[in-house]
């Protein structure tokens, strides 16, 4: 059995291609391990979707005929033509699998390098497939170990500090753009993870924050949160929130866009919009004094991000290097556990008898018993620690 690894990312398709392979909801994503799933040489399946990549991570039997198997599957749900995301998958098998994968939960594979969101997502993956009993022991074994991974390359380099998510660097490039921030509203459409963030960031830079969801009661939950005053205003006013903002990010996870050419007006001030949804929230809209924003276009920033960091992601690497090797390692230890196991239990038996045989014969006394005991006892396990 080997690992198997299909991905698709910022790296290898652009925004529209990675909309068309989105997982916006669990519904989609459980249809689609169910169906892989279904074919006798994938045997486990998580499956990793967010605005930057989708991560189809599995053990398999055949890594070339899983590869081709998985890639219908994905070529009949996304209507992209299968030669075509072939073409463009990048495919990690066994050792290149579980370098990939730690180094996507360690964030170095990420668009913004160090971004802390990823782990998270990964996690959330991982235990959406080990309730639908999609993951075994094997994926288990290495999903923990990536984990372990981040947390060695998090606490080891200064990545996971400063501006390091999608969300921070869209608020980064948007007090870039307007200098002083100080009574700039900013909009924030969206109130989950993503916009929660989105307007940490916001008011960490000094905007003023206006926050608007389809559910209005969870909106208002989020702005409670924080210490600084939010306003929160019904969904029904979006198209007057558009055209009297200047800054707007959006962050929903509807499977479409919600904001058309026709709810844009043409205003006298520039206006800054900021799309940080994949699928996009925002249609094509071309309006005079708007500049839209979608993840793929905060590329400098990126570029400067990877520039700071390049230093910090060598060490980063040189970890992942260092806990791959060691987990096949590991694995090859699990291989020998129950042998090894088995001779600890002889030994004691043997030491029993032994020892019981030396009292009766008058070799040892009993009073010495235990800590003749003990002493042999530490000779087996010397004896067995490097096997």
């Amino acid at each position: 059995m080997s690992y198997l690894v299909i991905s698709f990312s910022h790296k290898n398709t652009d925004i529209q291609t990675r909309e068309k392979l989105a997982f916006p909801s669990e519904e989609n994503k459980d249809r689609f391990l169910k169906k892989i799933l279904e074919d006798d040489i994938v045997n486990e399946a998580i499956l990793l979707s967010t605005c930057n990549r989708v991560e189809i991570i599995t053990s398999v039997t055949h890594t070339d005929a899983a590869s081709k198997s998985i890639i219908k599957r994905l070529a009949n749900y996304s209507g992209i033509d299968f030669e075509d995301l072939y073409d463009r998958a990048d495919i990690y098998e066994h050792d290149g699998a579980i370098h990939h994968l730690f180094s996507v939960a360690s964030a170095l594979d990420s668009l913004v390098i160090g971004e802390t969101q990823i782990v998270g997502q990964l996690k959330d993956a991982f235990r959406f497939s080990i309730a639908k009993k999609y993951c075994e022991q094997k994926l288990q074994r290495a999903l923990h170990y990536s984990f372990k991974c981040a947390a060695t390359v998090r606490n080891a380099t200064s990545l996971g500090t400063g501006s390091v998510s999608v969300a921070s660097t869209a608020v980064a490039k948007a007090k870039e753009i307007v200098g002083n921030t100080s009574g700039v509203k900013a909009l924030v459409i969206g109130a989950g993870e993503m916009s929660e963030l989105t307007i940490k960031h916001l008011l960490s830079s000094g905007f003023d924050v206006v926050l608007t969801s389809r559910d209005i009661k969870k909106a208002q939950i989020l702005a409670d949160t924080y210490e600084e005053h939010i306003i929160v205003e019904e969904y029904s006013k979006l198209n007057d929130l558009l055209n009297e903002i200047p800054v707007m990010i959006t962050a929903t996870s509807a499977p479409y866009p919600i904001i058309k050419q026709e709810m844009t007006k043409n205003c006298s001030f520039e206006r800054y919009w900021f799309d940080i949804a994949v699928p996009r929230d925002i249609d094509d809209i071309d309006s005079p004094n708007l500049i839209v924003y979608t993840v793929d276009d905060l590329q400098d920033i990126v570029d400067s991000n990877m520039s700071l960091r390049a230093q910090q992601a060598k060490t980063a690497y040189s970890l992942v290097n260092k806990m791959s090797l060691e987990f096949f390692e590991w694995l090859k230890s699990l291989e020998v556990e129950p042998v090894i196991k088995h001779m600890y239990i002889k030994g004691e038996d043997i030491i029993d008898k032994k020892v019981q045989t030396a009292i009766k014969k008058g070799f040892i006394n009993r009073e010495d018993e235990e800590n003749i005991r003990k002493l042999c006892q530490t000779v087996i396990t010397e004896y067995l620690h490097q096997p």
